[in-house]
């Protein structure tokens, strides 16, 4: 494709070379640059891509997209400047893969929690009516039948626009979407068509990052003004009930869900149980049953969600029903480990004080025994965070074990010691064990009969991260191997 094609579209300050040359692909890491690259430098928050356009040069970079006024002493090199380099990455990488989300249904889902549960649930039931899907989002991105690893929970641009173009190449009729507060924020998902944007729920989270709840706020507002047919929202969340209200002018549909507040999709004859929750799902067009095999209330929330994207693609509630009874369980949320004893060991991905609230809250609904959380704070995270967390827990959890989850760049032992600063203002029934495998083993072999043990945290993780080393640590399997090892 040629540079003149490429850049359709980009708010160009200065051009030096010619727009006639033929590119063969597009990097921001010089590392990653080919023959007859286009280099897009971005300002980062550690490294700044100017420094590296010689290399990318040297790697053959023919095209450079820039926001300083840089030299180059070789003649064939086009030279672009910008305003904003990680705009104009997201607009040419969409120019390259030939806009590929305009050729798909594209659905967004955003919020601190639920999403990967939700683009797994849209996955279902648009499947159930024989519909291709896509996934991009934590778990990774799955194109056709194969699943990517991806370091983001929305990755870049880039990769975004590629994956795309990949999933239209297997005739993927849509993609569901995890659109995180940084993707929003950086751009990553600008010049994606997006059809349906869904909004779950907003707590305190990554405010490492933004700072302030309203700045997070807002960063996830983005996307409701990006959607171009339908916003799908959480009635029943207060920021939810700001979004209905700050879009109400915009010339889309808007289609609400919950449980307590007046919805279009709503559910009503909850029964919670160990092994799922039944309920009535109602819409405008009639009501069907559902016994959905994931337990706790914020499972039914994450169901009308995905039924509510449904119902704007007129399925039909039969095809809902089978497309969310057929879910069995999603990998680190709410996942039970089969043990053989009589305790039980769940592992879940919350990291939130919210996120724990709602799955000890779960808990709650159907222990008999004691309710014995081993969880952990992120290191390189927001600090702020770590006493609530260990607050919130220490009101659910009858024993709590305070461990390491992903210590990165910090002292292990010092972020354990912040939750448990919170820990301690409620709950007296707690034990320190930095090493997080440790603390499991503690866990269970002093389980107690009709215990549950939650493994918080961590979810569909597989590893752990110590300095800048990425370490196997599969939950799973280590529940497992102790268990076995207790046989002995």
């Amino acid at each position: 494709m040629k540079i003149k094609n490429i850049i359709k579209g980009l708010e160009v300050e200065k051009i030096y070379g010619s727009l006639e040359k033929d590119i063969k692909g597009i990097s921001y890491d010089s590392r990653k640059v080919g023959s007859n690259y286009v280099f897009v430098a971005i300002e980062g928050f550690e490294s700044d891509g100017h420094k590296y356009i010689d290399q990318a040069i040297e790697k053959g970079a023919t095209a450079l997209v820039v926001t300083k006024d840089i030299k180059v002493d070789e003649e064939n090199i086009t030279v672009i400047k910008v305003k904003d380099t990680r705009d104009s990455l997201a607009r040419i990488s969409s120019n390259f893969y030939g806009n590929p989300s305009e050729k798909m249904k594209l659905i967004g889902v955003t919020g601190t929690n639920g999403k990967t549960s939700i683009t797994y649930l849209v996955k279902s039931i648009l499947e159930k009516a024989n519909m291709k899907i896509g996934i991009i989002g934590t778990m990774g991105s799955v194109i056709g039948d194969e699943l990517f690893n991806t370091s983001n929970t929305t990755p870049e641009s880039l990769l975004i626009q590629e994956y795309l173009y990949h999933m239209i190449e297997e005739e993927t009729k849509a993609c569901v979407m995890e659109v995180s507060s940084h993707s929003l924020d950086l751009k990553r998902v600008e010049y994606c068509n997006f059809d349906i944007g869904i909004f779950t729920n907003l707590s305190r989270d990554h405010l490492d990052y933004h700072n302030t709840i309203e700045n997070y706020f807002n960063a996830k507002l983005k996307l409701f003004y990006m959607t171009n047919k339908c916003n799908i929202i959480n009635i029943d969340d207060i920021y939810g009930r700001r979004i209905v209200e700050e879009t109400k002018d915009l010339d889309i549909s808007t289609i609400t869900y919950g449980i307590v507040e007046k919805a279009t999709i709503y559910a009503t004859d909850i029964e919670y149980h160990l092994n799922g929750v039944d309920f009535k799902l109602n819409t405008p067009k009639g009501s069907i049953d559902i016994l959905f095999n994931i337990p706790g209330e914020f499972s039914v929330y994450n169901a009308l969600a995905a039924a509510s994207c449904a119902y704007y693609y007129g399925i039909g509630l039969n095809t809902i029903k089978e497309g969310l009874q057929s879910v069995k369980g999603i990998k680190g949320r709410f996942e039970i480990v089969p043990t053989n004893r009589d305790f039980s060991v769940i592992i879940d991905f919350a990291h939130t004080p919210d996120g724990l609230e709602k799955v000890l809250t779960t808990i709650r609904q159907f222990s008999e025994g004691r309710v014995v959380a081993v969880f952990g704070a992120g290191g390189n995270r927001d600090r702020t965070k770590r006493p609530i967390m260990g607050e919130t827990v220490g009101k659910y959890a009858d024993f709590l074990i305070v461990t390491s989850d992903n210590p990165r760049h910090e002292e292990p032992g010092r972020i354990v010691d912040d939750v448990i600063e919170g820990v301690k203002k409620v709950n007296k029934n707690y034990i320190k064990i930095v090493d997080r495998k440790e603390a499991i083993e503690y866990a269970i072999k002093n389980a107690r009969s009709k215990d549950i043990i939650l493994l918080a945290g961590k979810g569909h993780e597989t590893y752990t991260i110590i300095g800048d080393e990425v370490l196997p640590f599969d939950e799973r399997q280590i529940v497992l191997d102790i268990l076995k090892k207790m046989e002995k």
